[in-house]
């Protein structure tokens, strides 16, 4: 079993790897037409696969589905016997044309939406919202010291953001638990821009989302580039996919296929690990899985360790898709 990580300062326990629940929207809202629409039975059997490998927490948001994400996750669990509290689960407040006020206005839709599963890391999830971080903050703390959430994290803050959201959160005795931003082989931005040497700095723990790249890491649309065409949602129109995009990163994908090859393992098994291992455990990646062999091949990927030769060939390679 893979040990579990603390994250940030908070009392929250995770695997490395958690499951993103952006796919479990079915449909609903902008948000839920990214992805192709998943069933309950689907949404069970990812749930069940990735339990069953030891994955023991969830990212979902309100923005996921208009909650839709939320409720069928709380489904899925519920239908496999977990209890409160044997799962961690992380959702998101969604600040767009909004102020801070409907953050307690809005929580009541969480839980109602989680259905019983507390909301252990309750999180901002961009940083668009009408009012100041210090007041998004100040209404988050009131939620801790009311027991309606358990620790407290931002989403795509720079560097400057993140460290305003944890001084305004010192100042009522809490700290920031966390910050979720985009962090892959193909996009380590959070390396140059301050991102990661401040939450290292601040013991604030990045939660590393699309760590395959919406699945280009995985190598399959470099081997069969028709293949997002026949993929559902708008992944297909961005750069990344198009043929010049795949081109630019077929050496980051070859290197992988021959790290994954001495492990045993997958391309898209390496690189989580790299993003789960590469700074200790300062990050947590949360891939997301819309089938029970993507499930089952995202918790493996804890299960081997990368050499210094392997760390140095994907540094190399992917360091110049930074530019």
């Amino acid at each position: 079993m893979t040990a579990l990580r603390r994250l940030g300062t908070s009392d929250l326990m995770v695997s490395p790897i958690g499951l993103g629940c952006w796919q479990f929207s079915q449909g609903h809202g902008f948000g839920g037409k990214f992805w192709g629409t998943m069933t309950d039975e689907e949404i069970l059997g990812v749930v069940r696969s990735s339990l069953d490998g030891g994955i023991n927490w969830f990212d979902t948001a309100e923005a996921y589905g208009r909650g839709a994400s939320e409720r069928a996750l709380a489904r899925a669990l519920k239908a496999l016997g977990k209890a409160p509290g044997e799962v961690v689960v992380a959702t998101k407040w969604h600040p767009l044309f909004r102020t801070a006020r409907s953050i307690p206005k809005t929580i009541g839709a969480r839980i109602e939406n989680l259905g019983g599963y507390p909301v252990d890391l309750f999180q901002v999830h961009s940083p668009l919202s009408f009012s100041s971080i210090k007041a998004q903050m100040a209404a988050m703390a009131r939620l801790v010291e009311e027991g309606k959430i358990r620790s407290i994290g931002v989403s795509n803050f720079s560097a400057r953001q993140m460290r305003k959201a944890n001084a305004a959160l010192t100042r009522c005795g809490l700290r920031l638990a966390s910050n979720q931003v985009r962090y892959s082989l193909l996009d380590r931005e959070i390396e140059t821009n301050g991102v990661l040497d401040a939450a290292k700095e601040l013991d604030v723990s990045i939660i590393a989302y699309s760590p395959l790249a919406q699945g280009i890491l995985s190598g399959k649309f470099h081997a069969d580039p028709s293949l997002i065409l026949r993929k559902p949602g708008f992944r297909r129109y961005l750069g990344p996919f198009k043929p010049r995009g795949l081109e630019r990163s077929r050496p980051l994908i070859e290197a992988l296929r021959n790290v994954a090859a001495k492990h045993g393992a997958t391309s898209s098994q390496v690189a989580l690990n790299w993003v789960a291992a590469i700074h200790g455990d300062s990050v947590v990646a949360i891939p997301g899985a819309s089938s029970t062999a993507q499930a089952e091949e995202n918790a493996g990927a804890s299960r081997f360790s990368l050499a210094r030769e392997d760390v140095e060939i994907l540094d190399r390679v992917s360091r110049p898709l930074m530019s």
